[in-house]
């Protein structure tokens, strides 16, 4: 057999389990900017816009309260290593400012191998977020600003 009958087209959601739903919704849409999707559901979860999506589907970040359950793991002890979201190269610079004016300590890396540069944030319960860019089409190194600056 030379592979599934089908082809993934997009990543529809990603799901997280929080603590403090509030929290954590106000730092997808207040600061990383994501829209929360009005819709008629639970008071326990929230879907935020991330993109068009695939064939219906918006590509969403989905939080869920985790009453009822064991208290979900975050940070270190997470099996979801980071999410990752999408921006233009010339949106990495503004975002590390705009971070830190809430108060958050952005991190930076150059990917080179791959041609992305990303910023880092920890969201309220522990969780690693991403910002990436392809700068293919930038040159030589140093193009990410300083994060301590």
């Amino acid at each position: 057999m030379s592979g599934p009958p089908f082809t993934v087209r997009d990543l529809g959601e990603v799901a997280i389990r929080c603590r403090d739903l509030a929290a954590m919704t106000a730092f997808y849409s207040d600061v990383v900017g994501l829209e929360v999707i009005e819709g008629d559901y639970s008071d326990n979860m929230v879907f935020l816009r991330v993109g068009e999506g695939f064939a219906g589907h918006t590509s969403v970040v989905a939080l869920f309260t985790a009453e009822g359950e064991d208290e979900p793991e975050a940070g270190d002890g997470s099996s979801l290593h980071h999410l990752a979201l999408t921006v233009k190269a010339e949106d990495l610079a503004p975002a590390l400012a705009w971070y830190r004016a809430h108060g958050l300590e952005p991190r930076t890396a150059e990917h080179r191998w791959v041609g992305w540069d990303s910023v880092y944030v920890t969201d309220p319960e522990g969780n690693t977020v991403e910002l990436v860019a392809s700068v293919r089409q930038r040159s030589g190194s140093g193009d990410l600003p300083d994060e301590s600056a």
